[in-house]
C-alpha cells in the first residue's frame, strides 16, 4: 500500500478530533494522481472529496486492512503504524506550517528505514506552499 497524509512541521494530523486544515487544489492532486488505482479512505476523510466523483475512492473504516499492492490510502485520523509492513512508499503533504496538534503521523522515516526520494512544491487553493515529499525504503 501507498500511504497519504499531511501533516504540519511537526507530523500533527489533527487538533480536537478535526483535520488540522484541508485544501481543495490538494485533493484535486491526489485524485489526479490516484486514478489508475484504488485509493481507500474512511468515512471521516470521505467527506473532504464530497464534491468530487471518483470512481477509484474507496470508503470503509478498516481501509488499512483492504488495501493492496500499489493501492493508496488517505491517512487524517489514524495510526498507521500497525500496517507499516505493508507499506511501499509514504507520500506526506507538508503544510508548511505550525498548528496545534493532538494526533500526529507516527512514523520515524530516518528510524524505519525511509529514503527521500522526491519532493515537489506546488501552491494550494488555501496554503501558498504544499510541500510533496514521497519517502520509499
Amino acid at each position: 500500500m501507498i500511504i497519504i497524509a499531511c501533516v504540519d512541521d511537526n507530523m500533527g494530523m489533527m487538533f480536537n478530533r478535526r483535520r488540522q486544515s484541508q485544501d481543495r487544489v490538494l485533493r484535486e492532486h491526489i485524485l489526479e494522481a490516484t486514478k489508475d488505482s484504488k485509493l481507500w479512505m474512511n468515512h471521516y476523510s470521505v467527506k473532504q472529496f464530497s464534491e468530487n466523483n471518483a470512481p477509484q475512492i474507496n470508503v470503509d473504516d478498516n481501509f488499512m486492512s483492504e488495501a493492496g499492492d500499489g493501492e493508496y490510502c488517505f491517512v487524517e485520523d489514524c495510526d498507521v503504524t500497525p500496517y507499516l509492513r505493508w507499506a511501499e512508499k509514504i507520500i506526506l503533504y507538508r503544510w508548511n506550517r505550525r498548528y496545534p496538534a493532538d494526533q500526529t503521523f507516527s512514523v520515524d522515516l530516518a528510524e524505519g528505514g525511509w529514503k527521500l526520494v522526491h519532493t515537489e512544491d506546488f501552491a494550494g487553493s488555501s496554503h501558498d506552499k504544499i510541500t510533496e515529499e514521497i519517502y520509499t525504503r
